[in-house]
């Protein structure tokens, strides 16, 4: 039985295989559509699933802005190669696509929604970049966000950020470039907060049992100790509060002091009022490989 090329995509879009696998199936089903599913499902799943208890630390983090939507995505691969596969890069970004456009709850949500720019699910799509790169890859987190959003991805997808702003100045020829020095702060400093006021109370008496153990060893009197702590407490915020950190490119001001002066040049008001950062792989068991043994196993 003879097949087309409307048959290999029609086979395609029902399995989300690669183009050369659904042909290869229906050239061995003799061109059964049925057959050739039952092939794919015997050869070509389960190449995806021996790939799968691979380790997959590498990849991408995008953060893209669609409108007054954005998010920001990670997707893991086992190689930081496939982070400049052209093919690879089109997946993540019509996921994050898929994201912005139907809010999905979590991943498990979004695998089973249409993905953007295909005809296949996303799971299908992913499914689909395994078996064409060769590489075990997983859509690991996101975080979706509505409002004037500036994005920024640092390293070539090694960080991802995403700002949120409460301003009047989304409009104004400023706020980009404001949007993205703060998105670089947050790239380059990893504030764990936005504001002090973010900071769990347990948090904050930890670390002031810290600072005060420490005065008290340095032979500070409990008094003395006491006002030592209220110093360092600032510097503490300072330090993992975004608005309250010294702003990098001009260190006599704080994050906040640069958005208000910024935007009173605008003549408007905005502060930050949200962020999210993601980094490669971050939390994850790397991938260690053994070159020399690498390359004795493929000489054998």
């Amino acid at each position: 039985m003879a097949f087309t090329a409307a048959d290999v995509k029609n086979l395609r879009e029902k399995t989300g295989c690669g183009m050369m696998d659904c042909k290869k199936a229906l050239t061995e089903s003799g061109g059964d559509m049925d057959k050739a599913i039952e092939f794919l499902r015997e050869k070509g799943l389960a190449a995806a699933e021996k790939k799968a208890g691979r380790i997959a630390a590498e990849g991408l983090v995008v953060s893209v802005v669609s409108g007054k939507v954005g998010v920001v995505l990670e997707v893991n691969a086992e190689t930081d190669f496939v982070a400049k596969n052209e093919t690879f890069v089109e997946f993540v970004n019509n996921v994050a696509m898929t994201i912005i456009k139907n809010n999905p709850a979590d991943v498990e949500e979004l695998s089973g929604m249409k993905c953007e720019g295909t005809e296949m699910t996303v799971a299908e799509a992913l499914n689909d970049r395994i078996l064409v790169i060769g590489e075990n890859m997983k859509i690991r987190r996101f975080v979706r966000m509505e409002g004037d959003l500036v994005p920024y991805v640092h390293g070539g997808g090694k960080i991802g950020v995403l700002v949120k702003f409460d301003t009047d100045c989304a409009d104004k020829e400023g706020f980009a470039t404001v949007g993205k020095d703060v998105a670089m702060q947050i790239a380059f400093s990893n504030p764990g907060y936005l504001s002090h006021e973010e900071i769990p109370a347990e948090v904050v008496e930890k670390e002031k049992e810290i600072l005060t153990a420490q005065a008290i060893n340095e032979g500070k009197p409990a008094a003395i100790a006491e006002k030592m702590v209220m110093g360092r407490i600032k510097k503490f915020y300072a330090e993992v509060c975004l608005l309250e950190q010294p702003f990098v490119k001009e260190e006599k001001k704080t994050v906040a002091q640069y958005i208000a002066d910024a935007a009173a040049a605008m003549g408007g008001s905005m502060t930050a009022t949200a962020f999210v950062r993601l980094e490669k792989g971050e939390g994850l068991e790397k991938r260690e490989d053994n070159f020399a043994d690498e390359v004795a196993s493929m000489m054998k």
